[in-house]
């Protein structure tokens, strides 16, 4: 059963996607990538800043914080306690979020641009 809605979603992916293509320009997709783009940047680089500041005030009074820490944080979670942990995920959850949008929009505007 579970392979007969796989294959169904894909057929409908594929021919929404196909449609898409009729509907959206190069110009529109281009427009649609800058837009995604600066929405994730807008939204990614300030969450993401001040969870690094937080995972660092919280962190730095405990342990000597291993040089570019900031790198890879998240092998810092398990040093921290389901308190600290759970002030310190919306910030994480957002910042990631926008950190896809911008990835996604930065691809969806090089391809508008490609196409034209």
């Amino acid at each position: 059963m579970l392979e007969i809605a796989l294959v169904l979603a894909t057929i409908v992916t594929v021919g929404l996607l196909g449609f898409l293509t009729t509907i959206i320009t190069p110009r529109l997709m281009t427009t649609i990538g800058i837009v995604t783009l600066t929405l994730g940047l807008v939204v990614g680089v300030p969450t993401g800043f001040w969870y690094h500041v937080l995972l660092y005030l919280v962190l730095s009074p405990r342990i000597a914080l291993p040089p570019k820490w900031w790198w890879a944080p998240v092998d810092l979670h398990p040093l921290l306690t389901e308190q600290e942990l759970a002030r310190l995920k919306p910030w994480f959850t957002i910042g990631g979020i926008g950190f896809v949008l911008s990835i996604v929009g930065g691809l969806a505007a090089m391809a508008g641009l490609l196409v034209r």
